[in-house]
């Protein structure tokens, strides 16, 4: 069922309203989540809303909380989040930044304890939209333990995720959004919502078998995930550890950190203002674009895409055509809804169906 994405996030605003978000909040929040879903991340948009709810009902996501001030000198800040809202603290974070690159010309701004952060790529965005090159780097101090180190079976990292946004004249900025392993967990969860498999070589079930099956993920005692590229999507991810736990002082992946009994994001971003190089900057990436694209299509391309094109594509048709939403995920949502007393009417008026 095709949902449009101003009726899904006005029920995403509405869950969290109820749940004790502020108004302004509650909108930020769903604004994120739906874009998520408009450029087709799916496991990073509305699937996300009962999890969040649960957390918010446990006391592990706090409503309504801002960075605080940890550490600050001159072009360099670690703030931490307060288990608020990673959509809302990581845009504020990500602000800190774009400020302080625009006094100095470069910034790295620290994150911590902040509630799971959603899609990564939105902060290289922010940042591009303000003519800014970024780096982010995301990982979970202990309760998003969900990565096999390369040789190895059992769960011992976060799935890590690596984005970056590079501003380009005359078209959208260049973004990359990646995890450092094969498939995001909330890809399993949107794979297991739908009844169908994940793709072979992603994950590994309780016994270090390889599995497509989303079910033996979710099995007790749970399987693990693959890093991408074998060793070397291994490497990264413990980088990424290292920069985004270790650094900004939220620790890296531990079931014994203070915060392993929550979804707990660090994130480290790096922000740099290509005006330094002048006109050379935006001339060179023009050409960067126009090389790359020109190359010889391989057997059945009709056109070679830049990183973040398929995303801008894929937000215009959902735009027009709504965001496709499977019967469990819809389910689901409007479970969450009814659980924090949203109208049935409301509900059923916006997702076209009433709570199961």
């Amino acid at each position: 069922m095709a949902i449009p994405s101003a009726d899904l996030a006005g029920l995403i605003a509405a869950v969290f309203g109820n749940a004790g978000s502020g108004e302004q909040e509650a909108e930020t929040v769903a604004r994120h989540l739906v874009e998520a879903n408009l450029a087709g991340h799916d496991s990073h948009g509305a699937i996300r809303v009962p999890a969040y709810a649960n957390w918010v009902e446990a006391g592990t996501l706090v409503p309504n909380q801002s960075i605080s001030t940890v550490f600050e000198n001159g072009p360099v800040a670690v703030v931490d989040g307060n288990f608020g809202f990673g959509q809302v603290v990581g845009e504020q974070a990500v602000a800190l930044g774009i400020g302080k690159c625009a006094a100095s010309g470069l910034s790295m701004v620290g994150l911590r304890n902040a509630g799971h952060v959603g899609r990564v790529g939105d902060w290289a965005i922010q940042a591009a939209e303000a003519g800014l090159i970024s780096l982010h780097f995301v990982n979970t101090s202990g309760g998003g333990i969900l990565v096999a180190p390369w040789g190895g079976t059992d769960r011992r990292l976060s799935a890590n995720p690596i984005a970056a946004g590079i501003p380009a004249r005359g078209r959208a900025p260049l973004i990359v959004d990646m995890s450092t392993c094969v498939i995001a967990e909330g890809k399993i969860r949107v794979a297991r919502n739908k009844g169908a498999r994940v793709p072979e070589g992603a994950i590994l079930d309780s016994e270090g078998r390889p599995a497509t099956d989303p079910e033996r993920f979710y099995a007790d005692p749970p399987g693990a995930i693959l890093p991408i590229a074998a060793h070397k999507g291994y490497a990264l991810s413990v980088l990424v550890e290292a920069l985004a736990g270790a650094l900004t002082g939220g620790g890296s992946s531990h079931p014994e950190n203070p915060t392993a009994d929550r979804v707990c994001n660090g994130m480290l971003s790096i922000f740099i203002d290509p005006a330094f190089a002048g006109d050379a900057f935006g001339e060179d990436i023009e050409r960067l674009v126009a090389w790359t694209t020109s190359a010889r299509k391989a057997e059945g391309v009709t056109e070679i895409l830049m990183p973040g094109d398929p995303e801008n594509r894929m937000r215009a048709e959902r735009l027009a055509n709504g965001i496709p939403l499977d019967d469990a995920t819809l389910d689901q949502l409007a479970g969450a809804a009814r659980k924090v007393g949203v109208p049935d009417e409301r509900i059923a008026r916006l997702l076209g169906r009433k709570p199961q």
